[in-house]
């Protein structure tokens, strides 16, 4: 189960990284990167790494739209 504090600290992590980072990663590659700053931040039992896998996975596209649209207003670096 992913609680709210996990979804913002994944948020936060998203955010955090670099946009190169998010649009040049493979799906496979980018998940592991986001899954180990989030674990490095928070704890993850096993159900709820599992849980965080599943949900970056289904994210790709907005995470990487997000990314797009913040090199469209010249914030690559944050």
């Amino acid at each position: 189960m992913i609680t709210a504090k996990i979804m913002q600290q994944l948020w936060a992590v998203i955010e955090s990284t670099n946009v190169s980072t998010l649009l040049q990663f493979d799906d496979v590659a980018l998940v592991q990167l986001l899954l180990q700053q989030l674990k490095a931040k928070q704890g993850l039992d096993a159900q709820a790494d599992s849980s965080v896998d599943t949900y970056i996975k289904s994210k790709l596209p907005l995470i990487r739209d997000t990314a797009e649209g913040r090199l469209s207003f010249g914030q690559e670096n944050y």
